[in-house]
């Protein structure tokens, strides 16, 4: 594969890796970084890459791959991930700020309660925008058991937040 093949096929994509690294990552710099490292890597196996079929699914899976790699040489736990802080919106006053910053932290918590393909799929799907395609690429489920996931991972996640505010 040239340059004008690579820059082609996979440089487009880089706006959806970098979410995905963001999103698993937390940190702008780790994400580009990590999207970079991608990058590299992809170029080095540029003579097989024309075989792929799918190349959002192939980075997409790379990007996850190098972000859980980051997490495990610095004995992070994604479950142990801390909330992400929500800047202050316009117009918004201290209250509101710190009323979403606490919804955040019990999303985050309850996330972490949630089995870990559960969590993956909640994280891509509705934090990530991902659909169910890159989902079942990324992830090796099927489509049926990446919607029943979700489905479940939500009802667990709505119960969660019933009992929370109702105590």
């Amino acid at each position: 594969m040239d340059a004008t093949e690579f820059k082609q096929r996979f440089l487009p994509l880089s706006a959806k890796l970098y979410k995905v690294a963001f999103l698993m990552l937390g940190n702008e710099d780790d994400a580009k970084d990590a999207v970079q490292d991608a990058y590299m890597k992809m170029w080095s196996r540029r003579d097989s890459l024309s075989s792929i079929n799918n190349p959002q699914a192939y980075c997409v899976t790379l990007v996850r791959n190098l972000c859980l790699d980051r997490h495990r040489a610095a004995g992070i736990d994604m479950v142990d991930k801390p909330p992400e802080e929500l800047p202050i919106a316009a117009g918004d006053d201290a209250s509101q700020h710190i009323e979403r910053l606490q919804t955040a932290q019990l999303l985050n918590q309850c996330l972490a309660r949630l089995p870990a393909q559960q969590q993956q799929v909640v994280r891509m799907r509705d934090l990530g925008g991902c659909s169910m395609q890159e989902i079942e690429k990324a992830t090796g489920l099927t489509a049926v058991n990446a919607r029943v996931l979700l489905s479940r991972a939500r009802k667990s996640l709505r119960n969660q937040f019933k009992n929370v505010l109702s105590s």
